[in-house]
């Protein structure tokens, strides 16, 4: 547990550099190459709010946990490409979550965030098992740059460059998409549904999983727009090729898959 002199410091009313819609703006208008899954552990709500609308509207799917223990629960169980962890958290601080998840064989990267910035603070933060280490105040930009090179730096056990199924393949970090060596035109929200399906390739992904991972939606699995978007990929991905790769699996879902494999 910190000391109140160090809660006090971390929670400065000032967490974030620019709060305004210039952020956000900047941070849509350069988008990732790749969509990723990201789990942000934070606690304070003004910092958590300004953070998660940031990173979503930079094309990101986010997830929030409000304390240690939840944020470590969910980093365990969950296929997640960047965590982004307060140090200063409630139940369980964010260094000794990160050293936890480094124990359980957890390797997402970890980008710790802080008030704390001092060399001693940030080797600290380093050898507790984070890969980059933010000190607050920050500028969005450079945290979104930040997320962009741990995403880079992810090895092919977090997540391959490229995603192949049959002739399919995705290249995350080019954003393109290709069948056969020819180009296939794709919506951001197509590639994120896309990927994630190439990602879970041979498998069967429910309706739930996709609204939750793609979408970001926590309510009605019975909603359409999953239907419309996996007819309108379909037609980009299946149409004009011998073999369909795209198959709906009827009551559960749908699933990827080459069948010559």
């Amino acid at each position: 547990m910190a000391s109140g002199t160090e809660r006090s410091t971390e929670r400065s009313p000032v967490s974030v550099a620019d709060r305004s819609n210039r952020s956000a703006i900047e941070a849509r208008d350069g988008l990732c190459s790749a969509a990723m899954r990201i789990l942000v552990i934070e606690d304070d709500f003004e910092a958590a709010t300004f953070l998660v609308k940031g990173l979503r509207e930079a094309g990101h799917v986010v997830e929030l946990a409000a304390d240690g223990e939840a944020g470590q629960a969910l980093a365990e169980g969950g296929d997640y490409d960047i965590l982004v962890i307060d140090r200063m958290l409630p139940k369980r601080d964010g260094l000794s979550v990160v050293s936890a998840l480094r124990a359980h064989g957890v390797q997402t990267p970890a980008l710790i965030l802080s008030a704390l910035g001092e060399v001693d603070d940030r080797v600290r933060g380093l050898r507790a098992g984070g890969d980059d280490y933010l000190a607050k105040p920050y500028a969005f930009s450079e945290l979104l740059a930040r997320i962009e090179a741990l995403g880079r730096r992810r090895s092919p056990a977090e997540g391959e460059t490229v995603l192949k199924v049959g002739d399919l393949e995705l290249d995350r970090l080019a954003h393109r998409v290709t069948r056969g060596g020819r180009a296939i035109p794709v919506q951001p929200r197509e590639f994120r549904l896309l990927e994630y399906l190439m990602k879970h390739a041979g498998q069967v992904v429910t309706r739930t999983m996709l609204l939750e991972n793609v979408w970001d939606y926590h309510f009605d699995p019975q909603t359409n727009v999953i239907d419309v978007h996996v007819s309108r990929l379909r037609s980009k991905v299946d149409k004009g090729f011998d073999r369909p790769l795209l198959h709906t699996i009827r009551g559960a879902g749908y699933m990827i898959r080459d069948a010559e494999a």
